[in-house]
C-alpha cells in the first residue's frame, strides 16, 4: 500500500485545483464575451444547425500545401444563387478546417440545399481539388433540430447531476454529498474550460458527443469519489480514536493503488482512440481522457482533503 500524507499537502492541493478552475472559468467567460461565439463554448453544427461538407483530396502520398484562409476566400468570391424558395446564403461566416495533414477539407456553412452544396464543392475545387470520387460527405441539420439537441443535452446533464446528488445524499450524510458534487463540478468545469480555450485558440467546436463525454466523466468521477468515501467510513469504524486527518490519509492510501490502476486501464483504450480513432472520435476521446485524469485527481486529492476541514466534527458513519 502506498502511504500518502494528504493532510499536510491539502493547501497545495486546493491551490492547484483553484488555479485550474480559475483558468477554466476565464476561458468560459472569454468565449461568452466573444462576439463571434456568444456562448461558454463554441457550439458546433449539432447545436446551431447548418451544413457540413467534408471532402477527401486526391493525394497518393502527401497532399500539396493548403491553407484554410485560401479556401475561405474562394467561398466568399463565389456567392451562391437562390435555389427555389431557399434564399442565397451568406458565406462570410463559413469556416474551413483541414484534417489529416490537409488530406481532408471540412466546410461548415449555413443551411444549404443539395444544389447549393454541389455549387460550393465546385467553387473550392480549383484551390483544394481534385477530390476523390465518393469521398464527399454532406450533412445538414436544421436550426430547430440543432436547438432541440442543445436543450436535450443540457437537460440530460441537469437530470444526471440531480440524480447523482439524490443518490449521494441518500447514501451518505450531507457533507459527503456536498463534497462529491463539488468534486464533480470541479471536473466538469475544468474539462469545459479547456475546450473553451481550444475554441478560442483553434476554433474547436463542441457537439453532442461532447455532452456524452461530460455525462461519462460525471459518472466516472462520482464512482471514484464514492469508493474513496466508503473506505474513509471503514477507517472511521476501525480507527475511531484517531483524528479525521489520519483516517482520511489511511483511506486515501488504501485506495490510491486501485484508483491509479483503474485510471490507467481506462486511459489505454482512450489513447488508442486518440491515435487511431480518426477525426470523428478524436476530440471525444480527448475530453474523456482529460476527464479521467481530472476526476482521479479530485477523487483522491481534492474531495478527501476538503473532508478534513470537519476535523473537529467526525462525519456520520451511516451504514451503506
Amino acid at each position: 500500500m502506498i502511504a500518502l500524507n494528504l493532510s499536510r499537502s491539502r493547501r497545495r492541493v486546493w491551490w492547484i485545483s483553484l488555479l485550474l478552475v480559475g483558468f477554466s472559468i476565464a476561458g468560459l467567460v472569454l468565449c461568452w464575451t466573444n462576439p463571434a461565439i456568444k456562448a461558454p463554448l463554441r457550439p458546433g453544427l449539432d447545436f446551431t444547425g447548418g451544413t457540413q461538407i467534408q471532402l477527401e483530396r486526391s493525394c497518393e502520398q502527401a497532399c500539396s500545401a493548403l491553407q484554410a484562409s485560401v479556401v475561405e476566400k474562394a467561398l466568399i468570391a463565389s456567392p451562391l444563387d437562390a435555389d427555389g424558395e431557399t434564399p442565397s446564403p451568406n458565406l462570410d461566416s463559413a469556416r474551413v478546417q483541414l484534417l489529416d495533414g490537409g488530406k481532408s477539407v471540412v466546410l461548415r456553412l449555413p443551411t444549404l440545399t443539395a444544389g447549393q452544396s454541389q455549387a460550393v464543392i465546385e467553387a473550392v475545387a480549383p484551390v483544394a481539388g481534385p477530390f476523390l470520387e465518393g469521398g464527399q460527405s454532406v450533412d445538414t441539420i436544421g436550426p430547430s433540430l440543432g436547438s432541440q439537441l442543445l436543450i436535450s443535452s443540457l437537460t440530460s446533464l441537469g437530470v444526471a447531476f440531480a440524480g447523482i446528488a439524490l443518490y449521494i445524499s441518500f447514501r451518505y450524510d450531507g457533507r459527503y454529498a456536498v463534497l462529491a458534487l463539488l468534486a464533480l463540478a470541479h471536473d466538469v468545469v475544468i474539462v469545459s474550460g479547456v475546450f473553451a480555450w481550444l475554441g478560442l485558440a483553434i476554433g474547436l467546436e463542441v457537439n453532442s458527443l461532447f455532452a456524452v463525454a461530460l455525462l461519462t466523466i460525471a459518472g466516472y468521477s462520482v464512482n471514484d469519489t464514492v469508493v474513496v468515501f466508503d473506505r474513509i467510513r471503514e477507517k472511521q469504524r476501525e480507527n475511531a480514536d484517531l483524528p479525521i486527518t489520519d483516517q482520511v490519509d489511511r483511506a486515501v492510501s488504501a485506495t490510491l493503488t486501485r484508483t491509479l490502476y483503474t485510471s490507467g486501464t481506462t486511459l489505454l483504450p482512450l489513447v488508442a482512440l486518440i491515435l487511431f480513432g480518426g477525426s470523428t472520435l478524436y476530440w471525444f476521446a480527448i475530453a474523456l481522457a482529460l476527464g479521467v485524469i481530472v476526476g482521479s485527481w479530485s477523487s483522491i486529492a481534492l474531495a478527501p482533503s476538503l473532508l478534513t476541514i470537519w476535523s473537529r466534527r467526525s462525519p456520520s458513519t451511516a451504514s451503506a
